[in-house]
């Protein structure tokens, strides 16, 4: 039986920060927005159409609904807009080194990879051109 190898949150530590803030934000921000709407729901005033409705009622969960259906609603509306956005924040760094991969594959070794600051794979492109830096020097001085 293989041991299995011990989750390492050293790797890339600042890209897992990055990615762990923008997931829990949305996580804490759409609680808190169902815990709000639970809240202004709940501390309505009783009034007589409460009372009339009494008979109607058989469980506290019918008076919920509307509530857990909000709730349910507001997190699945922020995990979407999370789905949609946050990958784009990856795809289109990776995008742009591929794109410039190719061009250097063609044979242009003086090509630099250049990403937007904050993008979140800049310590990649920074590691490829160091990386083809170094390829290039070793050609030009006839592969020592």
């Amino acid at each position: 039986m293989r041991k299995r190898k011990k989750l390492n949150l050293k790797v890339k530590e600042q890209f897992q920060k990055w990615l762990l803030v923008r997931i829990l934000g949305t996580v804490v921000l759409s609680s808190l927005v169902a815990a709000i709407i639970l809240y202004l729901y709940s501390s309505q005033e009783i009034g007589e159409s409460f009372y009339e409705a009494h008979i109607k009622i058989r469980r506290v969960s019918d008076l919920l609904i509307p509530v857990i259906l909000a709730g349910s609603f507001v997190s699945l509306l922020s995990g979407t807009l999370v789905a949609l956005f946050l990958p784009q924040k990856i795809a289109g760094p990776i995008f742009r080194i591929e794109e410039d991969l190719k061009e250097i594959q063609a044979g242009n070794l003086k090509k630099e990879i250049r990403l937007r600051e904050g993008d979140p794979l800049k310590g990649l492109a920074r590691t490829i051109n160091t990386t083809i830096s170094f390829l290039s020097s070793k050609i030009d001085k006839g592969g020592d």
